[in-house]
């Protein structure tokens, strides 16, 4: 695992500085602290006729596993646009994110959080796209018994089929305006006038 020995910033070598009662790697030439490594995944949870859309992985991690589609947020991107494009790269299908159904917390190394979106179908036949999975389709929970599927995708199509609720939904019309910002909650609950 490479660690991070320079301020990104302005270049200086890092050192260590107890910030809020925690050893840091701070610059000690600016304001720059190392705070840790983090990544953002997400994964699609996009049902149609009761079946779920599953791909199998081609490459490590997980080659040969059955799971919900999904990857990693890039920089400037939204999340939603990032499951929306995952969901069609990887296996050819058109949806529309909903809501967050699901939370994993993953403290390692780089500390991985992963954000399981509801998806609505919009259009198009499961096709893999031949180099991060080499296998895709809409399966009812009866088929996957027979499938290598993945253990943490088994909880999420759990969550998917059995859940109650619809998640953090996507809030068009927040009560302020924050540009630039996606902002989910649970369902708004409106007094009746």
């Amino acid at each position: 695992m490479a660690s991070v020995n320079y301020c990104s910033s302005c270049g200086a070598k890092l050192a260590e500085r107890e910030i809020d009662g925690t050893l840091r790697l701070a610059c000690p030439e600016c304001d720059f602290v190392h705070w840790g490594s983090y990544s953002v995944g997400v994964g699609a949870l996009l049902i149609r006729d009761g079946k779920v859309l599953l791909v199998r992985r081609a490459q490590n991690p997980g080659k040969g596993y059955w799971t919900n589609p999904g990857g990693y947020i890039e920089q400037h991107e939204p999340i939603r646009a990032t499951i929306e494009r995952e969901v069609e790269e990887e296996a050819g299908v058109v949806g529309r994110a909903v809501g967050i159904v699901a939370v994993r917390d993953q403290p390692r190394d780089i500390h991985n959080v992963y954000l399981a979106f509801a998806m609505e179908y919009i259009s198009g036949e499961p096709k893999p796209d031949g180099y991060e999975v080499d296998a895709a389709g809409f399966f009812a929970p009866e088929e996957m018994e027979t499938m290598n599927v993945a253990p943490f995708t088994r909880w999420l199509v759990d969550v998917a089929l059995n859940s109650a609720a619809s998640g953090l939904t996507v809030d068009e019309e927040p009560i302020v305006p924050l540009p630039g910002a996606g902002l989910f909650r649970v369902p708004a609950v409106r007094p009746e006038r």
